[in-house]
C-alpha cells in the first residue's frame, strides 16, 4: 500500500521566494517593526518559542503568492530555525498561525484598511495592528481583535494583548537618534519597556555613578578588576 503524505508534495521555504520583492516606500515600515522585535529580543531573551518577522512573506496557500506584513508575531514556534534563519514563513511547515499582524501605513496605501484587513481576518490572525503616522483627526494606532470572524477595534493606548502578555501602544521617544512617535511594548500597568538603546544608556549612567561614588571613597575604579 502506497504511503502517501500530501505535505511532501508542497513546496518548502527553500523553494519559495522569501518576499514579494516590492520595496517599502517609507523607512518607518522597517524601523517600527524592527524596534518592536529588538525590544522582544531583550524581554524574551531566554524564550525560544516565538518568532517576529519583519517584511517577510507568509505563505498560507501553495497556489497563491505570500502576504507580506510589515511585521508579524508567532508564538509556539522555533525562534531559530537553523543557523541560516528563516527564508520565509510557510504555514504548512510551521503549523502555527501568527497571532499578530502589523501594518505601517505610508503615503501610498496598500489596502491596510480593506483587502489586507479582510485577508488577515480570513486567515484568523487574532490581532491586527495598523499604525498610520499621517493621521491627525483619528488615532494613529488601531488595534483590532478577531471576534466571531470579524475584527473589533480595541480602545486605549496602550492596548493589552492577553494571549501575548504584553500591551502595544505608541508614544514619543528616540530610536536610532530619531525623535518621533514610535510603537512600543508595555506591561499590564501600562509601563513602557525600554529599548536596547535606552538600556545601554541607563547601564552606562549607573556605571558612571558607581565610579563617582568609588572615587568619593578614595577608590580608583580603574584599578578594580
Amino acid at each position: 500500500m502506497l504511503n502517501y503524505n500530501p505535505l511532501h508534495c508542497l513546496p518548502s521555504a527553500e523553494d519559495l521566494p522569501d518576499s514579494d520583492y516590492i520595496p517599502v516606500d517609507n523607512e518607518l515600515q522597517d524601523l517600527i517593526p524592527g524596534l518592536l522585535k529588538a525590544i522582544l529580543a531583550w524581554l524574551w531573551t531566554s524564550r525560544m518559542d516565538w518568532f517576529f518577522g519583519v517584511d517577510m512573506g507568509i505563505y498560507y496557500d501553495p497556489e497563491l503568492p505570500p502576504i507580506v506584513p510589515d511585521g508579524f508575531l508567532s508564538l509556539g514556534v522555533e525562534r531559530v530555525f537553523d543557523e541560516n534563519l528563516r527564508l520565509s514563513y510557510v504555514l504548512w511547515e510551521e503549523k502555527v498561525m501568527p497571532i499578530v499582524a502589523l501594518e505601517v501605513v505610508s503615503h501610498k496605501r496598500r489596502g491596510e484598511y480593506s483587502s489586507k484587513k479582510k485577508m488577515y481576518a480570513d486567515m484568523e490572525i487574532l490581532y491586527y495592528v495598523v499604525y498610520n503616522p499621517q493621521r491627525r483627526r483619528k488615532p494613529p494606532l488601531e488595534v483590532y481583535r478577531l471576534v466571531n470572524g470579524e475584527y473589533v477595534l480595541q480602545l486605549g493606548n496602550p492596548v493589552w494583548l492577553t494571549e501575548i502578555g504584553l500591551a502595544i501602544g505608541h508614544e514619543r521617544g528616540t530610536y536610532q537618534g530619531i525623535t518621533r512617535d514610535w510603537l512600543y511594548w508595555y506591561d499590564k500597568q501600562g509601563v513602557r519597556y525600554l529599548t536596547p538603546e535606552e538600556r545601554a544608556i541607563a547601564a552606562e549612567q549607573r556605571a558612571d555613578r558607581l565610579a563617582q561614588e568609588l572615587r568619593r571613597l578614595g577608590i580608583d575604579p580603574d584599578s578594580l578588576s
